[in-house]
């Protein structure tokens, strides 16, 4: 096999591997990171409404994953415009990324119904782009260094030939080949990255599928695992190992990275739940101290499921009417728990605590 920057990689091995995987030092890796994925799992159920972190966390993937592909926001505009992308004073970086939290979701409930497939990485990368999406029709397609200007790599090409490595990609994914399945993760996401089977939108499908493949596997409960931040961090080394994988065949390394981004991005997003319970029960603490009329656990969910609160949530979850939700907020705001503030005719309500929590790093 000989590997060219700038030809189309036409050779690329089919899966699974012609090398070993499964090394000593591979398999001690993947013990740790099975073992920090499974305290995650644990740790989710220390908070009873999921709808806590399905709201915050995945937010954060999306803005890291974007933010690989140079797509930038602000965490705070993220989360004010979380529920209303259409407004014309959003950013495109914003709107790009709540399209990724969007084609997260998608794709997450897609499990459901089917498993992870062709089908799907197509869906996810039309709600990604917000255009319909196809595997690649015409050649000219080539990640190019930003700095030289260089082809760093040129991918396969020919519609048939991509659709042939993404079946054999699909077969892998469901193979019941008796390998650790965060190895086969690592695996799977190499090959889709070098299959690269859309224009554009390739690298943010991709990590949406290592989330989605970890959930399938019954490794993950819901989509919460921090994954990108990891990457972004290590940006750099995540292309250096993953182009060494094409042409070195350096894949223990790379999966040795791949494993302890898992591990480590598990530790994170535990510590990240375990601040967030503990906030949640000191603000308990204070609300029914100083705004005993108003306090109610409902509420105080209610206040956790996103850092911009509006009045229309309370009435939306059936808490109270209009009237009392303004009352109930404008409390809060003269206790310090909340700040009060308008946007054009809207009155928004923000848990500053919470959303500080949720951008520290």
């Amino acid at each position: 096999m000989t590997f060219y920057r700038d030809r189309p990689f036409n050779d690329l091995p089919l899966l699974p591997p012609k090398v070993e995987l499964e090394t000593p030092t591979v398999l001690k890796a993947c013990i740790e990171a099975n073992r920090e994925l499974a305290k995650l799992t644990i740790a989710e159920k220390l908070i009873p409404n999921q709808t806590v972190l399905i709201n915050s966390i995945p937010l954060l993937e999306s803005q890291a994953s974007s933010a690989i592909e140079n797509i930038v926001t602000t965490t705070d505009e993220l989360f004010e415009h979380a529920e209303n992308d259409s407004l014309s004073s959003i950013s495109a970086a914003t709107k790009e990324t709540l399209q990724y939290r969007q084609a997260l979701y998608q794709g997450y409930e897609s499990l459901k119904t089917r498993p992870l497939s062709i089908t799907t990485v197509c869906a996810i990368c039309t709600t990604i782009r917000k255009v319909q999406t196809e595997i690649r029709k015409l050649p000219g397609t080539a990640l190019i260094n930003d700095a030289t200007h260089e082809k760093i790599y040129t991918p396969p090409e020919g519609e048939s030939h991509l659709r042939e490595l993404l079946s054999n990609w699909q077969n892998y994914l469901h193979a019941q080949d008796g390998v650790d399945p965060l190895i086969k993760l690592a695996v799977q996401h190499y090959q889709f990255e070098a299959i690269h089977p859309f224009f554009d939108g390739n690298g943010r499908t991709g990590r949406i599928i290592n989330l989605l493949y970890l959930i399938e596997q019954g490794l993950l409960k819901t989509p919460i695992l921090y994954l990108s931040g990891y990457i972004i961090t290590h940006k750099s080394e995540y292309y250096q190992k993953l182009l060494e994988v094409t042409t070195k065949g350096a894949w223990v390394e790379w999966i040795l990275f791949f494993l302890k981004a898992v591990s480590e991005t598990s530790k994170w997003t535990i510590r990240k739940i375990l601040a967030i319970d503990e906030l949640i029960e000191d603000s308990k603490i204070i609300i029914k101290s100083k705004a005993p009329s108003v306090y109610s656990n409902e509420l105080i969910e209610l206040l956790f499921t996103q850092p911009y609160i509006r009045i229309s949530h309370l009435i939306s979850k059936g808490l109270v009417g209009r009237d009392t939700a303004s009352k109930h907020l404008k409390a809060l705001a003269q206790i310090g728990f909340l700040e009060e503030m308008k946007r054009g005719k809207e009155k928004l309500f923000i848990n500053h605590q919470f959303l500080t929590l949720l951008k520290r790093k």
